[in-house]
């Protein structure tokens, strides 16, 4: 991987050099309906809509567009040959995933496929989309693959163009932990040239989110791209002073599962100029609750729910 790292380098050097600036990037899909500020409350699809399609694909963005959102949440891995693909797993699950040549993949064997160790052309010929997913009953089944970032990109943006819709937010996760470094994805540095590279090139920073439970990442994205906004996925009891002190700077969203969520949280976080986004819920009543409490968003597998 060192070898492909200084290419990436020059070129993220270069982006910025002829205009990837995010302070000073514009851009309008749109022609008319750009938003000048963060929705007043935000839905997020998971995944897209991972309880209605399959999760991290382009059908399940496309749908959770149909269906209202104001941001697309998604995740972000790094194949061997550097592309930024959408995956969950660091491997090809096979809970609800085939491998490359059509057949199950035995659970004994889980864990054998590591995204970070295949070149895309190989992971694209995994099936994501046919086999029934016990979690989420309600999916649709398709042949579908797990696409580059870079089409998701494009998939969305004319999906906006050619419906007249505003622009929406994506919300990217980082996966990476310290222990997988070098196995299931690059080292921190590597990963956000790589994610900003997609990112500079398709000229959407400014409705762009990082997010990760990893803080190196956040940390690495707020030195190099301090522009871009940023949210600590959070799902310990540390609490709010002790993760923001790991993280080091102040977020701007503060994301953590829905049952940390409480009333005090909400408001020390807002008198911080932190919004507060929790995730993943799946329920009406538990969405009701979490309004009352004064959250800024919500992210749900089922964006249908808001209907």
């Amino acid at each position: 991987m060192a070898a492909m790292r200084a290419p990436t380098l020059l070129l993220v050097a270069i982006l910025c050099i002829t205009g990837c600036n995010p302070s000073k990037m514009a851009i309008d899909t749109t022609s008319k309906k750009v938003p000048t500020a963060f929705p007043a409350f935000d839905i997020e699809g998971h995944r897209g809509t991972r309880g209605l399609m399959p999760e991290n694909t382009v059908p399940a963005m496309l749908k959770a567009l149909e269906l209202g959102v104001t941001t697309l949440e998604m995740d972000a891995h790094i194949t061997r040959d550097g592309q930024v693909i959408l995956s969950h797993d660091p491997y090809l699950n096979p809970e609800h995933e085939l491998s490359p040549y059509g057949s199950e993949i035995p659970a004994e064997d889980k864990g054998k496929y590591v995204l970070y160790q295949m070149d895309y052309a190989t992971i694209r010929k995994a099936d994501v989309g046919t086999k029934y997913y016990p979690r989420f009953p309600k999916q649709q089944k398709f042949k579908t693959y797990k696409p580059l970032l870079s089409e998701v990109i494009d998939s969305v943006q004319t999906y906006l163009q050619q419906h007249n819709l505003p622009q929406v937010y994506y919300n990217i996760e980082t996966k990476s932990t310290s222990k997988t470094d070098g196995k299931n994805h690059p080292a921190p540095e590597e990963f956000v040239e790589r994610l900003l590279t997609v990112l500079c090139e398709k000229e959407i920073l400014p409705w762009v989110i990082i997010q990760s439970f990893d803080v190196r990442t956040l940390q690495v994205l707020h030195r190099n791209y301090p522009e871009v906004k940023t949210s600590l996925l959070v799902e310990n009891l540390s609490g709010l002073e002790k993760n923001l002190s790991m993280l080091g700077f102040t977020p701007t969203i503060y994301s953590l599962s829905y049952t940390l969520v409480t009333s005090k949280l909400v408001q020390n976080c807002h008198a911080r100029g932190i919004k507060v986004i929790p995730w993943t819920v799946n329920d009406v009543e538990t969405i009701r609750q979490l309004r009352q409490k004064g959250v800024d968003g919500i992210i749900t597998d089922y964006p249908d729910l808001f209907r």
